[in-house]
C-alpha cells in the first residue's frame, strides 16, 4: 500500500529523497505499465531503469501542473515505445510472432495458452487502442482516470475501448455469428 505524501512535503525533500520515494512507492506500478509493452521481465527491468534515469534528470523541471504518477506513466510509455522502436529493427517480417516467442520463453511469464492469445491479439492493435485496453482491462482503471492520464475526452476513449474489445473479439472467434 502506497504512503499518500503531500505535494508541498514532497516538493521540500531533496532529488535524492524524493527519487527514493518514487523507486519505492512507484516501481510496481511503473513495472505493470511497461511490462506488457515490452513483453519479458529482463526487457521491462532495463526499460524501468531508463525510465527511472529519465525521471531523476528531469524531476527538478517537472511543473506540478498535473499528477506525478501520470507524468511518470508518460515517462514510461515513451520509453518503452523507444524500446520497442529499437527492437523492432531487429526483428524479421513477422515480428508478431517473435514477440510471443519471446514471452513463452520468459520465465518469469506463468500465463496459460489463453492469455498467449489475448496477447497475440492485442499486437494486432494499433498502439493507442492497445494502451487504452491495457489500462482498462489489467490495470482495472476508470475511464475518467484513462481519459485524464492520456488527455483524451471520455467518449472518445469508450469509443477507442469497445473498437478494441470487438477486434480482440473478432481476432479470437468470440463474436457472436
Amino acid at each position: 500500500m502506497k504512503k499518500k505524501i503531500d505535494i508541498k512535503v514532497f516538493k521540500q525533500w531533496s532529488l535524492e529523497k524524493q527519487m527514493e520515494y518514487i523507486v519505492q512507492y512507484y516501481s510496481k506500478d511503473l513495472y505493470w505499465v511497461i511490462r506488457p509493452m515490452v513483453k519479458t521481465h529482463e526487457n521491462a527491468d532495463d526499460v524501468l531503469q531508463n525510465t527511472f534515469i529519465k525521471i531523476y534528470k528531469n524531476l527538478k523541471n517537472f511543473r506540478y501542473d498535473s499528477r506525478l504518477f501520470s507524468w511518470m506513466y508518460r515517462i514510461a510509455v515513451n520509453e518503452s515505445l523507444n524500446f520497442l522502436k529499437k527492437q523492432k529493427k531487429h526483428l524479421t517480417t513477422d515480428g508478431q510472432d517473435e514477440l510471443i516467442n519471446l514471452l513463452k520463453s520468459d520465465p518469469y511469464y506463468d500465463g496459460d495458452e489463453i492469455l498467449l492469445l489475448l496477447e497475440k491479439a492485442l499486437l494486432k492493435l494499433p498502439p493507442r487502442q492497445q494502451e487504452i485496453f491495457r489500462l482498462k482491462y489489467f490495470s482495472r482503471m476508470k475511464f475518467q482516470e484513462i481519459a485524464d492520464l492520456l488527455s483524451i475526452s471520455v467518449g472518445s476513449l469508450k469509443a477507442s475501448y469497445h473498437l478494441a474489445v470487438k477486434k480482440i473479439k473478432n481476432e479470437l472467434n468470440l463474436l457472436d455469428e
